[in-house]
């Protein structure tokens, strides 16, 4: 029983070596983010480049976001699965797993991330429908007579 524990260990270990793993959620959008050292930056999302799947520059820019502000571009090598949510709540989720796994990497650009907000999970998501109303808040129209 112990040698399979010291065993299972070890190969936790040696996966470690190879990447990094961290999760990054906002609203309904979960990522699974594994973040490979590697000569040049690519990012793969859902098994699509990240220029295929957010289209939008915006967004690239969000997601790229924890790379420029702790200046290690050309570092890493990305790959994500990402469910749920949004398009730009899925660019953020993204975002929230790199500024992970980047502390987890060197646990000094861990304030740099925080003091940039890249490491905060929002807490924001959607307000629940409430019996009575249209949506959580609308109310049906009022007349006096």
């Amino acid at each position: 029983m112990a040698t399979t524990i010291k065993a299972l260990k070890e190969k936790k270990e040696a996966l470690r070596e190879r990447y990094i793993e961290t999760i990054g959620r906002r609203k309904e959008a979960v990522a699974r983010v594994r973040l490979y050292k590697s000569a040049r930056e690519s990012f793969v999302v859902n098994n699509r480049e990240l220029a295929e799947y957010f289209p939008i520059r915006a967004l690239q820019s969000i997601v790229k976001d924890p790379f420029i502000n702790t200046n290690l571009t050309q570092k890493f090598t990305v790959s994500a699965r990402i469910r749920g949510g949004g398009v730009s709540a899925q660019a953020e989720a993204l975002r929230h797993g790199i500024a992970r796994a980047l502390a987890v990497y060197d646990l000094e650009l861990r304030g740099q991330l925080k003091r940039a907000g890249f490491l905060k999970r929002d807490p924001r998501a959607k307000e629940r429908k409430k019996f009575g109303l249209k949506k959580a808040r609308k109310a049906p129209q009022w007349s006096k007579r």
